[in-house]
C-alpha cells in the first residue's frame, strides 16, 4: 500500500542515544527530533504512526549507527529560507568524522561575515543528523548549542570520531 498524499506518518528509531522521532510523507523526511535537549519534537495531532512509509529513513539510520553510514541518500523535505537551505546544503558537505567551525561553514558558503547567521541556520536545522549540524562547533573548538543536548552532540562526535575520547578533565567540551 502505498502512502496517502499529503499525510505525515512519525515513528521512533530506537537509537544509543534514545529515541528518535522521524516523520516524513513517505516521499520525503521532514522532521527527526531527539528525545533529549531543548528542541525535542513531539508527533502533529494530525500526523499518522506508521513506520513503513519511513523504512527508508530508518534504515539509513541503524547502518549509521551500526558504523556502516556515513553520509544519508535521502530525499529531504527541507523548509526554510534561501540562506539556511544553503547553508544546510553545505553542512551535508562536511566529511563524516569532522567539526568545522561556524566560521569555516559562513566562508564555504561564499559569505565568511555570516557566522552567526549559520548558526540561526543550524538552530532551525529539522533534519539533524541527515544534515549534520551536530559537526558545527565554536572557532575555539567548544561545543556550542544543539537541539539534542550537548551531551548528545558530544556523543555524536565521538562516535564519528571528530572529538577524542576521554580521559580528560571532567566538564571539558573543546576538541583541543
Amino acid at each position: 500500500m502505498s502512502p496517502e498524499p499529503g499525510t505525515m506518518y512519525y515513528t521512533y528509531f530506537d537509537s544509543p542515544i534514545g529515541p528518535i522521532l522521524v516523520a516524513g510523507d513517505g516521499e520525503a523526511v521532514a522532521r527527526i527530533g531527539f528525545s533529549t535537549g531543548h528542541q525535542v519534537l513531539q508527533p502533529g495531532t494530525a500526523w499518522v504512526d506508521d513506520a513503513v512509509p519511513l523504512r527508508a529513513v530508518t534504515e539509513q539510520l541503524e547502518q549509521y549507527f551500526a558504523g556502516e553510514r556515513r553520509d544519508f541518500d535521502l530525499r529531504l523535505a527541507m523548509q526554510g529560507t534561501a540562506f539556511q537551505k544553503r547553508a544546510w546544503e553545505i553542512l551535508r558537505t562536511i566529511p563524516f568524522g569532522e567539526a568545522w567551525s561556524y566560521g569555516q561553514v559562513a566562508k564555504a558558503l561564499g559569505s565568511p561575515g555570516s557566522a552567526r547567521a549559520v548558526g540561526r541556520a543550524n538552530a532551525t536545522n529539522y533534519l539533524p543528523l541527515v544534515v549534520p549540524c551536530h559537526r558545527v562547533i565554536g572557532a575555539d573548538g567548544t561545543l556550542t548549542g544543539f537541539g539534542g543536548g550537548l551531551s548528545t552532540k558530544q556523543w555524536l562526535l565521538r562516535f564519528e570520531g571528530a572529538l577524542p575520547n576521554p580521559p580528560y578533565p571532567t566538564g571539558q567540551s573543546t576538541l583541543f
